[in-house]
C-alpha cells in the first residue's frame, strides 16, 4: 500500500506540475500579444539570446560539419557512394543537426541564465514590487524573452545551416580531395527549401521551449542560493528534453510519419 501511495503522490504532483507549467505558458504567451510592449527589454533580451550564443553556436556548427563529411565519408566509401557526401551533409544539417544541435547549446546557456536572473528577482522581491507598481511581471519579464526566443533562434539556425555546411566543404575539399565545383554542384542540387523550413520550424518552438523553461523556474524557484542553482538546473534539463520531443514531434508532423 506504501508503494501505490507513493506512485499516487508522484503521478498527482506531476500532472499539477503539468498543469501550472501549462497556465504559466498560456499567461507568458498571452503577454505576448497584448500592449504595453517593452521594446528596450525585448532588444537587450535578443542581444543576449542570438548575438551573444553566436559563438558557441557558430562553433558547434562547424565541427559538426566537418565530422559528418568524414563520418559519411566513411561510411559511403564502402558502398561505392562517395558522391553523396555533399548530399549526405546538407540535408543532415539542415533537417536535424542544425536545429538540435543550435537549440541545445542555447538551452545551456540561455534557460538557465534566465532562471538564474528571474529566480534573484524573485528572492529579492523585485517582481512583487513591480506587481505593487502595477506592472505585470509575465509582460515586462516574461513576453520579452519569449519573442527574442521564438525570433533569435530562427535566425542562430540559419546561420548554424550555412556555417555546418561550409565545415563540411572544406573537409570535402582539403581532406577528401573532392572537385570543389564538383562539391558545390552537388550541395545546390540537394539543397531543398523544404528542408530548411522544417528546420527553422523547429526552431520556432525550440526558442519558444527555452525560453518558457527558463521563465517559468525562475518564476518557482525555492528561496535562497540553492534554490537559484536547482532553477537554473531544472531549466536546462526541461529545456533540453523539450527540445528532443518538439524535434519528434515536428519531424513526425512534416514528413507525415
Amino acid at each position: 500500500m506504501k508503494f501505490i501511495q507513493r506512485l499516487g503522490r508522484a503521478v498527482l504532483d506531476w500532472v499539477a506540475h503539468v498543469g501550472e507549467f501549462a497556465v504559466f505558458s498560456a499567461k507568458g504567451i498571452a503577454g505576448c500579444v497584448v500592449s504595453p510592449f517593452y521594446a528596450k527589454i525585448l532588444w537587450r533580451q535578443c542581444l543576449s539570446i542570438g548575438f551573444y550564443s553566436l559563438p558557441v553556436v557558430g562553433l558547434t556548427a562547424v565541427f559538426a560539419g566537418l565530422v559528418l563529411a568524414l563520418q559519411s565519408y566513411s561510411g559511403l566509401s564502402e558502398l561505392s557512394g562517395e558522391n553523396a557526401v555533399a548530399a549526405v551533409v546538407v540535408v543532415a544539417i539542415t533537417r536535424e543537426l542544425g536545429p538540435v544541435l543550435a537549440g541545445l547549446m542555447v538551452s545551456g546557456r540561455v534557460s538557465s541564465s534566465m532562471a538564474a536572473e528571474i529566480g534573484s528577482m524573485r528572492m529579492s522581491e523585485q517582481i512583487e514590487a513591480l506587481e505593487v507598481l502595477g506592472v505585470d511581471p509575465f509582460r515586462f519579464l516574461v513576453a520579452p524573452r519569449l519573442l527574442a526566443g521564438v525570433c533569435m533562434l530562427p535566425l542562430l539556425v540559419l546561420l548554424a545551416d550555412i556555417i555546418g555546411v561550409f565545415g563540411g566543404f572544406v573537409v570535402g575539399v582539403t581532406r577528401l580531395s573532392f572537385s570543389p565545383g564538383l562539391y558545390l554542384e552537388q550541395l545546390v542540387k540537394h539543397t531543398a527549401s523544404f528542408d530548411v523550413f522544417t528546420g527553422l520550424t523547429k526552431a520556432v518552438f525550440f526558442g519558444l521551449s527555452i525560453a518558457l523553461s527558463g521563465c517559468y523556474y525562475g518564476f518557482t524557484n525555492g528561496n535562497g542560493a540553492r534554490g537559484i542553482g536547482e532553477a537554473a538546473t531544472r531549466a536546462v534539463v526541461s529545456s533540453s528534453i523539450g527540445i528532443l520531443v518538439l524535434n519528434y514531434l515536428v519531424t513526425m508532423l512534416f514528413f507525415k510519419l
